[in-house]
């Protein structure tokens, strides 16, 4: 099979803040919330919600990555695709980040490496 993805992913899940930026009339009216991510990449995340995020919705998100020094990340980005689990109670929602500083991109890129790495180097 094909594989579209553009960079490798780091399946690994962590807490996220999302804050709505912009997303028109079916965002929900909750701002701000508190989800987790299921994967991530340099060039986005596919994220679990509770809230339905209508595709094309500007988030601000923020995450700490799990290494020794518990970096913060916050980035922009937007919804690409959204599919809906458990009879419409939460969703799962593929977002790719925009207008990303190159040190964030640079700082996740060495984190994904790392991890994989050490993935590779101890399988389970």
């Amino acid at each position: 099979m094909y594989e579209k993805r553009k960079a490798k992913r780091l399946e690994e899940k962590s807490e996220i803040t999302i804050t709505i930026v912009s997303g028109g009339k079916k965002s929900p009216e909750e701002k701000i919330m508190y989800n987790q991510s299921k994967d991530i990449s340099v060039l986005g995340a596919r994220i679990k919600a509770n809230s339905f995020l209508p595709i094309n919705t500007l988030l601000k998100i923020d995450f700490t990555l799990k290494n020794p020094h518990q970096m913060m990340i916050s980035t922009l980005g937007k919804v690409k695709w959204i599919k809906s689990l458990f009879a419409n109670e939460s969703y799962e929602a593929g977002m790719e980040f925009v207008h990303t500083p190159g040190d964030v991109t640079q700082q996740l890129a060495i984190y994904i490496s790392y991890k994989q790495n050490i993935k590779y180097l101890n399988p389970v």
